[in-house]
């Protein structure tokens, strides 16, 4: 690390290309902040950070890893032990965990590190419900109002999230998910509505303790209601698209 607002980099293990996003980091189990005894803390994992965005990259990567069941339910994480493996000091991996902790993904275990939220079923309908009742009377007035050919501009938005669930991608999909929900809401013109919501779809991707990797059976459930979604609203068929959209709020991830 450099001083004077150099970069703060991280060179790639060998064989390992440099540039990889922060997204691809997986968090290893030794990073945990009761197994945090024999690491190697010059073990560079496959990511490259610059100072000016190391605080935003850590945070994607961590949130990936929230999506990805990598950071378990119940389980306390220490910023020194995951800076240490990120390659950067413990800092932004703290105020990362803190930005978490505002969005209710962890909690902070004084002088121990952060513990992940376990959540159950009921929270995550408790989050779809408010979802829909925001979501739901929004699209509806837009499937009336919006022309064919704005709704057509988003279909690389659908079809991302055909592509992420295909593959099992599951922090892609969570990404192209909430893109492409946020597109929708966008059309409404109010910015602090797209806000919210997209605060909500957040936490409701967050893992479940009993459940805490998404299946790829349901990604894929998720993503042909988005394109069933999309060409009803091509269509204008508002009966069809209130169909859908209370459906797909009543499966909750999507």
């Amino acid at each position: 690390m450099e001083q004077g607002g150099a970069r703060e980099e991280v060179r790639p293990r060998h064989g390992a290309s440099a540039g990889v996003p922060a997204s691809s980091v997986r968090v290893p189990e030794q990073a945990r902040g009761e197994h945090t005894h024999g690491e190697h803390p010059h073990e560079a994992p496959r990511v490259q950070v610059r100072r000016h965005s190391v605080r935003g990259q850590i945070l994607e990567a961590l949130r990936a890893a929230l999506v990805d069941g990598e950071l378990v339910p119940g389980q306390v994480y220490s910023a020194p032990a995951l800076g240490a493996r990120f390659g950067v000091s413990a800092t932004p991996v703290r105020e990362a965990m803190q930005q978490l902790a505002t969005e209710g993904a962890v909690e902070v275990v004084p002088n121990r590190g952060f513990r992940v939220a376990e959540r159950g079923p009921r929270e995550l309908a408790e989050l779809a419900e408010v979802r829909a009742l925001i979501e739901v009377p929004v699209m509806l007035r837009l499937a009336r109002t919006v022309p064919p050919a704005r709704w057509c501009a988003l279909r690389p938005l659908a079809d991302a999230t055909v592509a992420a669930a295909a593959v099992g991608d599951r922090a892609s999909y969570a990404e192209a998910d909430r893109a492409f929900h946020g597109a929708v809401l966008a059309l409404a013109g109010n910015s602090s509505l797209v806000a919210v919501a997209d605060d909500l779809h957040r936490r409701s991707q967050w893992p479940l303790v009993d459940n805490p990797v998404t299946r790829r059976a349901d990604l894929l459930a998720d993503a042909s209601e988005h394109t069933a979604l999309l060409d009803a609203l091509i269509a204008q068929d508002v009966a069809v698209v209130q169909s859908l959209v209370r459906e797909h709020f009543a499966g909750a991830d999507g």
